[in-house]
């Protein structure tokens, strides 16, 4: 099984996004460093549109991950509700 990850801005507009990956995937590793914080996961990494609301306090469209998103490995499969990265699903 290989890692999957993602990478974002660190700032005030990803804290509740980077909360929300940790609630939805708490087998997760978080790497914060001064600039990004990098988010590595066995196999896949979930990212649900609800959890993120419930973080921010406000309804959220998974495109604006994109806004702060930096990279990202794995196959992306993404709706309205998930964004989820994998490898050999």
């Amino acid at each position: 099984m290989s890692t999957v990850f993602i990478a974002l801005q660190a700032n005030e507009e990803t804290r509740p996004i980077i909360e929300a990956i940790e609630i939805d995937n708490p087998q997760a590793i978080v790497h914060r460093q001064p600039a990004m914080v990098k988010i590595d996961a066995q196999g896949r990494l979930v990212i649900r549109r609800a959890t993120i609301e419930e973080q921010l306090g406000r309804d959220f469209d998974l495109q604006e991950i994109h806004i702060n998103l930096i990279s990202l490995t794995g196959h992306v499969v993404e709706d309205d509700e998930t964004l989820t990265l994998s490898w050999n699903d």
